[in-house]
């Protein structure tokens, strides 16, 4: 199986998006970008899987929003 659902941190997420630091916090804000999940109390990363999604189809991409 392939370890899809590593957490990768901010430099792999900019390197592989293509996208800059305050682009990508402003799709997070707008939930055009995956979340990042935290890891530690001062560090965050993101589910591959989830920027893989993104990859596929930035355009269309929107944060699933669970409804309780």
């Amino acid at each position: 199986m392939l370890d899809k659902d590593r957490i990768i941190r901010l430099k792999a997420v900019l390197a592989r998006t293509g996208l800059s630091r305050s682009t990508l916090y402003r799709k997070i804000g707008d939930g055009t970008f995956p979340r990042q999940i935290p890891i530690s109390i001062h560090g965050a990363g993101w589910h591959e899987s989830a920027v893989d999604r993104w990859i596929a189809d930035p355009v269309g991409y929107r944060e699933e929003t669970s409804q309780a």
